[in-house]
Formats: structure tokens, C-alpha cells, sequence
């Protein structure tokens, strides 16, 4: 397995693996066109074997005062493997701010022991976030920034 940079030649790998981790919450195709083509978004995807099996993006909002980590997916097969947690680091090495910021659906609680296990604490809930109306935990990290 390895991750490098995501673009846009990757639209249709990354439409498949956002409906298998996403099901209903899945982005339609201009969000994957628009995550595939904004400057300054980190977009990394995991591979093996040449298939697509995780993706990140990462979006800095250094005027805000932190980063957005806009999705992280990895195929069900792949899980519980590190590929989560190694795609999430290898992100933030690239955002510029001391402040990382996610959601994540609150049923989701191996993703929400990851977060916790790489530092990000709940700053806040949105209610009936995703469109089966299942509430969101935003959570949030900082860190040390060196290098920006």
C-alpha cells in the first residue's frame, strides 16, 4: 500500500469508494469534481495494487484559524488496518494550521476512537447532520506546526 496525491483522473475510483464507505451521505459528482480540482485541497489516496482502497482530502482554512478534513474513506475490506490512520497523518503534515477540524457521524464509533487516539476531542454536535437526519460530532486537534 501507498498514498499519493489524488487528481483528477481519479473522479471515477473515487465516486465507487465514496458509495461503498457512504452509501446515502455519498457526494455527488461535482463535490468529487470540485475535492479533485480546488487549489490548495490536499487530496491523497491510499493504493494497492493500483485500485483506490482510501482517500483523504484535506481543506486549509488558515483565514479561519484551522484546517477542514472534508472526507477520509477506506474500503471495507481495507479497515483496521492503519490505512485510516495513515492517510489522516500524511494529511495533516500538509495543512498549514495548528487547528484540524472533522465530523463524523456519531454511530461511527471505530472512527471516533481513531480521532480520539490521534488527539481530536468533540468541540461540538450538529444535529441531524446526515441525510437520515443522524446527528454529526465535530472534532477538533492542535498541534504543533512546523515549516508554514
Amino acid at each position: 500500500m501507498e498514498i499519493i496525491p489524488a487528481n483528477i483522473r481519479d473522479l471515477t475510483s473515487l465516486r465507487a469508494l465514496e458509495k461503498v464507505c457512504f452509501f446515502q451521505d455519498a457526494w455527488g459528482i461535482l463535490d468529487l469534481i470540485a475535492v479533485l480540482t480546488i487549489p490548495k485541497v490536499i487530496r491523497l489516496k491510499a493504493v494497492d495494487e493500483d485500485e483506490m482502497i482510501g482517500f483523504i482530502a484535506g481543506d486549509p482554512r488558515p483565514s479561519e484559524g484551522f484546517s477542514w478534513i472534508a472526507t477520509v474513506g477506506v474500503l471495507p475490506d481495507y479497515r483496521r488496518q492503519g490505512i485510516g490512520r495513515a492517510l489522516l497523518n500524511r494529511c495533516e503534515e500538509q495543512l498549514p494550521t495548528a487547528r484540524v477540524r472533522l465530523s463524523v457521524r456519531i454511530s461511527n464509533e471505530n472512527a471516533i476512537q481513531l480521532y480520539r487516539q490521534e488527539g481530536y476531542q468533540t468541540i461540538n454536535i450538529w444535529e441531524k447532520y446526515y441525510n437520515d437526519d443522524t446527528d454529526a460530532v465535530v472534532m477538533e486537534k492542535s498541534r504543533i506546526v512546523r515549516g508554514f
